[in-house]
């Protein structure tokens, strides 16, 4: 099957690029530094260190902990909280909920909201070209991976940067604050955990959950930019890859995302399951979130596709 064109349909997304516009950052942000950024090195290093630890002191309590955890931080937190609602605008929700969702966030350690945030809308703003934070187009898998990280300037973001790309979290006092302490609800975190269950549970449920964590979010910049299936003739090189979906909640229907950025179900069809959709539309339903953005495939489309599935 042909892949959908991408102009068919109404994109609304922060600096989403209209066709025939150029690639173009007033800030000149350059994705690539030569420089070792060690702040990311040494922790990098301690977590894995310490993951590998904690495979040695397995217990049912530590891998239940682990599990909800991972579940908090990865879906509530990163799915659901800082990429559907905060990058995208995929629905709305009372402050006290959305910075529950946003604390939830902090526990997946992959920076704060308003620099993750930020990122995120960099990669759409310039996805797979030279200034995308993460694309394997240019640099490799390994870059998109993990590399970006080690020597990119993606995290280092001034006040120019925010202003320009996250103007709506950075007039925010709770999102600004918690930006300057965002590990802070982890160290308390990690506190809770040890008196509950000792040290070999806050290895579980801290590190090797936040590794684990951080290698299923870092499969969507990588995998999904080089393995799997196009439904969408995107401008990008995105693809949907369900192994990258089942452990990201959803997150793997990417090529969905990139075609319809703003749609809070990225998982269009039947078969393509989204855990972070299914709870949307729960919290829907409790009248947690509100003005849900949905992208429905048509009916001939959906036919089309369950053909050739």
């Amino acid at each position: 099957m042909n892949p959908i064109k991408r102009e068919q349909f109404n994109a609304n997304y922060f600096g989403y690029r209209k066709k025939g516009e150029k690639v173009q950052n007033v800030l000149e942000f350059k994705a690539k530094s030569n420089k070792l950024n060690w702040d990311t090195i040494i922790p990098l290093i301690i977590f894995h260190s310490f993951a590998i630890w904690a495979l040695f002191t397995f217990s049912w309590a530590n891998l239940i902990a682990a599990f909800v955890m991972w579940w908090v931080a990865g879906s509530f937190g990163i799915g659901l909280g800082y990429h559907r609602m905060l990058t995208h605008g995929g629905f709305k929700a009372p402050k006290w909920f959305e910075y529950f969702l946003t604390v939830c966030g902090t526990f997946a350690l992959q920076s704060s909201a308003i620099k993750w945030v930020t990122t995120h809308r960099l990669h759409h703003a310039f996805t797979d070209t030279d200034k995308d934070p993460h694309s394997p187009r240019h640099d490799g898998a390994y870059w998109a991976h993990i590399g970006w990280i080690v020597r990119g300037t993606s995290q280092e973001h001034g006040e120019a940067t925010f202003k320009k790309y996250v103007p709506d979290l950075f007039k925010d006092r709770f999102h600004v604050l918690l930006s300057k302490y965002y590990s802070v609800p982890t160290i308390i975190l990690g506190v809770g955990l040890f008196f509950i269950g000792g040290w070999s549970m806050v290895l579980w449920a801290i590190f090797l959950r936040t590794v684990f964590g951080w290698h299923f979010t870092w499969l969507v910049n990588s995998a999904t930019h080089i393995w799997g299936t196009r439904r969408f003739e995107t401008r990008d090189d995105s693809t949907n890859n369900g192994l990258v979906a089942l452990v990201t909640f959803g997150e793997g229907w990417h090529n969905n995302h990139h075609a319809q950025p703003s749609s809070a179900r990225h998982g269009l069809a039947w078969y393509e399951f989204d855990i972070n959709w299914i709870q949307i539309r729960l919290f829907e339903r409790l009248g947690l979130v509100r003005e849900v953005k949905v992208y429905k495939l048509n009916e001939q489309a959906v036919q089309q596709l369950e053909r050739v599935a």
